[in-house]
């Protein structure tokens, strides 16, 4: 029987969760809620992230963009994720919610502005 610790963070409460595998079969005690017991599973089986970095940005003051993930990557794509976004220059102005990079890594996820910047 394998036994992981985590805290979860679906919630501001942060229940520390504890997931024992027995034969293929993962029970979850710890969570005051159904949402701590399926972010455990999730951890434990498939884990997803949300994708928060920076992009180069021309045309304006500021010289990088924040951006996000329109929704959670799989864990070990994040490097790669992060990688090509390193590469990417986004040409100001932008409207937070555009669309910086679509499809990223052939996940399915598009990369948004997270902030709107006017041009210079």
């Amino acid at each position: 029987m394998n036994t992981k610790e985590l805290v979860c963070t679906v919630c501001p409460v942060g229940c520390r969760l504890t997931v024992q595998e027995n034969n293929g079969s993962l029970s979850v005690t710890g969570n005051r809620c159904p949402r701590g017991e399926r972010h455990a599973v999730s951890e434990c089986t498939h884990p997803m992230r949300v994708v928060t970095t920076t992009v180069k940005l021309q045309g304006a003051d500021i010289r990088r963009l924040p951006v996000i993930s329109s929704q959670e990557v799989p864990r070990e794509r994040l490097g790669e994720c992060l990688k090509q976004l390193y590469a990417v220059t986004a040409q100001a102005p932008v409207r937070c919610g555009d669309v910086i990079a679509a499809d990223i890594c052939g996940t399915g996820v598009d990369i948004v502005a997270a902030r709107t910047i006017e041009r210079s």
